[in-house]
C-alpha cells in the first residue's frame, strides 16, 4: 500500500473505515501449518490490520498451539494486504475491547512470548501496537518498503504496550531513545542497520523470506531451539554467575536427550537427523 505520513495515523490505533459486507474477511486471523511452521496472519486489511479483541485472542491461541504441538517448531507472524499492523482498533477500543491479554500483554505475546522461535514478516507499516508485536518476535524479515515506529509521544502518550521496554533490548539505547522521544518512524534499511531487521527483501517478498528463514530454523533440533531461546531471552535479566547456572539447568536435558544422540549419529553417518523432540 502507499505510505501514509505517520502524523495521519493515530497513536496505537487506526480509524476503521466502513468496509462493504462482501469485503469483510471471514476470519480476522488466518492460521496455517506449513512443514513444522505455524503461519499466523492478521487478516483485517481494510483496517490496516488493526488489533481488536478477536485478533488478540486468536493470535494468543495460535501461540499456545505453537508451544503445545511437538510437530510445530517455529511460528511466523504477518499481516495481510501489504501492511503488518498499524496498531489498536479505535472503534473496538471505544466499544470497550482491548487487544491486551491479561498477564500476557498485547495479543498474548509482548509480556510472555512463546517458548519456540517466532519470526515477523513485515510489509508496509508496523506502528505502535503493530510495532510492539514485531518487538515480541525473535527474528524479523522486512520488505525494503516497510516502516517501523512508536509515535505515541506525538499524542502525549507512552509506548507502554512493550515499545518503551522492548525496543532498548533490540537496538542501541540511543537509537531506541530517539525513536521513542521523537515518535518518528524509520525505514527498513535503517532498521536493518541498527539490528532490528535480520533480512531485507524486495516489496512483497517478506513472507517468503520469513518462511525460508523459519524453515532453516525448523530443521534444527527442537529441544535445542527452545533451550537456546530461553538462554538468550533470559540472559538480559541474569547476573554473569546466575547466567551460567541458569544455562546449565536449561541445556542439561538437551545434551542428555535422544535428539542429541541422533544429531551426533546423523553427523557421523552423513545423513539428515530425524528429530523426536525427546
Amino acid at each position: 500500500m502507499d505510505e501514509v505520513p505517520v502524523d495521519e495515523v493515530p497513536v496505537d490505533e487506526v480509524p476503521v473505515d466502513e468496509v462493504p459486507v462482501d469485503e469483510v474477511p471471514v476470519d480476522e486471523v488466518l492460521v496455517e501449518r506449513r512443514n513444522g511452521v505455524l503461519l499466523v496472519t492478521i487478516n483485517r486489511p481494510g483496517t490496516r490490520n488493526a488489533l481488536n479483541r478477536t485478533v488478540a485472542e486468536t493470535v494468543a491461541a495460535a501461540v499456545d498451539e505453537l508451544d503445545a504441538d511437538d510437530e510445530l517448531r517455529v511460528g511466523v507472524l504477518t499481516g495481510a494486504g501489504g501492511t503488518f499492523s498499524a496498531g489498536m482498533d479505535l472503534k473496538a477500543f471505544l466499544r470497550g475491547e482491548s487487544p491486551a491479554i491479561e498477564g500476557r500483554g498485547l495479543c498474548g505475546i509482548t509480556q510472555t512470548p512463546p517458548r519456540k522461535p517466532l519470526v515477523a514478516a513485515v510489509e508496509g507499516w508496523a506502528l505502535a501496537g503493530g510495532f510492539e508485536l514485531v518487538l515480541a518476535c525473535d527474528l524479523v524479515v522486512a520488505a525494503e518498503t516497510a516502516r517501523f515506529g512508536v509515535p505515541e509521544v506525538k499524542r502525549s502518550l507512552v509506548a507502554a504496550g512493550g515499545g518503551a521496554l522492548l525496543l532498548p533490548t533490540r537496538v542501541p539505547a540511543n537509537v531506541a531513545m530517539e525513536m521513542l522521544l521523537t515518535g518518528d518512524p524509520i525505514d527498513a534499511r535503517r532498521a536493518a542497520e541498527v539490528g532490528l531487521v535480520n533480512r531485507l527483501t524486495p516489496e512483497g517478498g517478506a513472507l517468503d523470506g520469513a518462511l525460508a528463514l523459519a524453515g532453516t530454523v525448523a530443521a534444527n533440533g527442537p529441544l535445542a531451539l527452545t533451550a537456546t531461546k530461553a538462554v538468550v531471552r533470559g540472559s538480559a535479566d541474569w547476573t554473569t554467575a546466575e547466567g551460567w547456572a541458569r544455562q546449565a539447568d536449561l541445556v542439561a536435558p538437551v545434551f542428555a536427550s535422544e535428539d542429541a544422540r541422533e544429531g551426533a549419529a546423523a553427523f557421523a553417518e552423513k545423513r539428515r537427523p530425524v528429530w523426536r523432540g525427546r
